[in-house]
């Protein structure tokens, strides 16, 4: 298992043409790092980035939309993105996509609107990427802001039967905190379902990205990085060469 290859997307996190980090999601505990997110997007890919996350947080919370931001990003990059926040629709997922997105992560529409969830990832396949962000077992929707009664291990299952692939795992608790994954949680996930897991929220340094590595099964292959690049616990470099 130490030897095995983790993906790892450097998140931008987009609230009012900035690129932002939150802690726990909490729109109040915002930290400004770029007011020009696309020469981030360009100097991540010059440490050697091969895919980034790229989240509207204004679209989750429902204050805006920073749609120009992400196309500009997309074409700069020059290698896959991924995107979510604000996905409640079709139409969304089509203006995403249109912005030169590679892949969509629909998290509140699994919850609300399973239905349309579910038509969405038939329509789309593996290009539809499910985001469950849990506190413990509960899902939190609407950009963490609302509580669902929703268990977190149903709906892994249940999206897993729609026929989605991976799945972006956050434990709320965890983000921008920079108290590492919460790999047990990760490792529970991954037993639940054959779905490919991304971890998300909590990486601080390399050790770890590689208690992450070593302490879950083969099928969560790729973690997001955040708050620990944009201030330097982290060298993206560095942790891509180690985890190659």
């Amino acid at each position: 298992m130490a030897d095995r290859a983790l993906t790892l997307y450097p998140a931008i996190d987009l609230r009012g043409g900035y690129a932002v980090r939150l802690e726990r999601g909490d729109p109040a505990r915002e930290t400004r790092y770029d007011a020009d997110p696309v020469a981030r997007a360009r100097a991540f890919v010059a440490q050697g980035a091969r895919a980034l996350h790229v989240v509207d947080l204004d679209g989750a919370f429902g204050t805006g939309e920073n749609q120009a931001a992400l196309r500009a990003i997309c074409g700069a990059a020059g290698i896959p993105v991924q995107t979510g926040g604000g996905i409640r629709s079709a139409g969304d997922v089509e203006v995403r996509l249109a912005a030169g997105a590679q892949a969509v992560v629909i998290g509140t529409l699994l919850v609300e609107r399973p239905d349309d969830a579910r038509a969405i990832v038939e329509r789309w396949g593996d290009r539809i990427v499910a985001g469950i962000d849990a506190r413990g077992d509960r899902v939190a929707t609407r950009g963490w802001r609302a509580e669902s009664a929703t268990s977190r291990d149903e709906l892994v299952r249940t999206v897993a039967g729609w026929g989605v692939t991976r799945v972006v795992y956050t434990e709320i608790a965890r983000d921008g905190m920079g108290a590492g994954y919460d790999v047990d949680a990760l490792a529970h996930v991954a037993a639940l379902a054959p779905l490919r897991i991304t971890a998300s929220g909590g990486a601080r340094t390399l050790a770890d990205l590689r208690a992450l590595r070593d302490g879950t099964p083969a099928n969560v292959d790729a973690a997001i990085v955040g708050r620990a690049l944009y201030e330097g616990t982290l060298d993206l470099g560095e942790a891509l060469a180690a985890l190659r």
